[in-house]
């Protein structure tokens, strides 16, 4: 479990750590839109750790283009109209320069409308529904994370393989995000058929202790081998914990398609243990792979904050640094100068090379399918956090939608082919 230090008390305490260069400079502001209360609380707080550990970093290296860098932080709390407030008001109260955050993919797609109307780029986190970077896909809008169509290519290339001959059933959070993943999932492991496949939506973000009992009595009478929850933060503790009470993981094999290091901790190692997943990135990845910045974030941030980095932490800690990155190649602040010095560009930070892709604005990497550990495993980290097992590796390019599928979801939509 988590160690007793409070996050709070870290987050307090690096607010007046972090030095500034010069009384003097004006800082280059970045606004954290990002939900710090409620069921996704954890998912919200590690991003925020992380965006801290790199203004940290970058300003104790010299900030960006000799500026000290500040972070501007606001609470989403989960509400699409409050993170749209939000971003008016960091941009037209606080003067922030870029904005990045989120876990839920409408909370993300309305703020970056609202960023785009003020001429500022808004990068994703936390949001998976393919819309952020289809549908929805805008100039000033860039994902850092992968998307469910993703998730879905190297899940689905195991699952057909693994569980052809089985039954599916699907519980699905109601929105957005959801809908998109399960959508994915069925295409990629050939499960369209909802008769045979069937689905209960449970109401997102409200949904009470009943409606997912509802649904996994239904899960449980349908004789279904694989059980899809589409779920995440407080609606998955709560669904697996009435899981391994109605002794289901005998019964089913257990499919989380965006998996979380913070729900894995709040569950324990014994409830997690053999669900199958998806993760663009988790803190044993760069060990595994040799990827030595990665390995040096995962060394700083378990000692700045006594734990382990999610992905959560990790994309927030790259946006940072990406946006420090092209600011520096562009020269300058200026919006489009800095679109432009993202577009097409590659690199390799945490993990292996990834892309800002010109056409959509989505980041392109490798997608990991993952099995949890069992728990003697888990436990030989110091922190009870080594949950992860590779299956399987995807790259990018095989992941990602071609320009071909993009401009036809675009066309379907009444959507520009190129991004306004």
């Amino acid at each position: 479990m988590l160690r007793s230090c409070s996050i709070r008390f870290v987050l307090t305490a690096l607010l007046l750590a972090v030095p500034l260069l010069s009384v003097s400079a004006e800082p280059i502001k970045l606004g954290l839109n990002y939900p710090e209360t409620g069921r996704y609380e954890y998912l919200g707080q590690q991003q925020r750790l992380g965006a801290f550990l790199a203004v940290e970093e970058i300003n104790a290296s010299g900030g960006i283009l000799g500026q000290p860098v500040e972070l501007v932080i606001r609470n989403t709390r989960l509400d699409p109209k409050r993170g749209v407030a939000n971003v008016i008001e960091m941009i037209d109260e606080e003067g922030v320069h870029m904005l990045f955050g989120g876990v839920s993919s409408a909370v993300a797609i309305a703020s970056g409308r609202a960023a785009r109307e003020r001429d500022r780029i808004y990068f994703g986190t936390l949001t998976y529904a393919n819309q952020t970077t289809g549908e929805a896909a805008h100039t000033h809008m860039f994902r850092e994370s992968y998307n469910a169509w993703m998730t879905a290519r190297a899940l689905g290339k195991f699952l057909s393989t693994e569980f052809s001959d089985k039954k599916y059933f699907y519980i699905t959070a109601d929105y957005n995000w959801g809908y998109s993943v399960e959508d994915s999932v069925r295409s990629q492991s050939g499960t369209q058929d909802s008769e045979r496949h069937p689905v209960v939506r449970t109401p997102f973000p409200n949904a009470r202790t009943k409606d997912f009992q509802d649904a996994l009595n239904e899960a449980e009478a349908s004789g279904a081998g694989v059980l899809v929850l589409v779920l995440g933060g407080g609606d998955m503790v709560r669904a697996v914990n009435m899981i391994h009470d109605m002794g289901l993981k005998d019964k089913m094999q257990i499919v989380w398609p965006n998996t979380s290091l913070g729900t894995a901790l709040q569950l324990g190692p014994t409830l997690m243990e053999g669900i199958i997943g998806a993760a663009p990135w988790f803190w044993t990845l760069p060990y595994e792979h040799n990827h030595t910045r990665g390995i040096e974030f995962v060394e700083a941030f378990t000692e700045a904050y006594d734990m382990r980095p999610s992905s959560p932490a990790a994309s927030a800690y790259s946006i940072v640094y990406q946006y420090k990155d092209a600011v520096e190649r562009a020269g300058t602040t200026r919006t489009a100068d800095v679109i432009r010095a993202l577009e097409g560009h590659r690199y390799s930070l945490l993990k292996d090379e990834q892309e800002w892709r010109a056409f959509d604005h989505q980041n392109v990497q490798s997608v990991y399918v993952v099995r949890m550990k069992p728990r003697p495993d888990v436990i030989k980290d110091p922190y009870n956090s080594d949950f992860y097992e590779i299956l399987d590796t995807i790259d990018g390019a095989t992941a990602a939608r071609t320009l071909e599928q993009w401009q036809e979801v675009r066309r379907a939509a009444g959507a520009p082919l190129t991004l306004q």
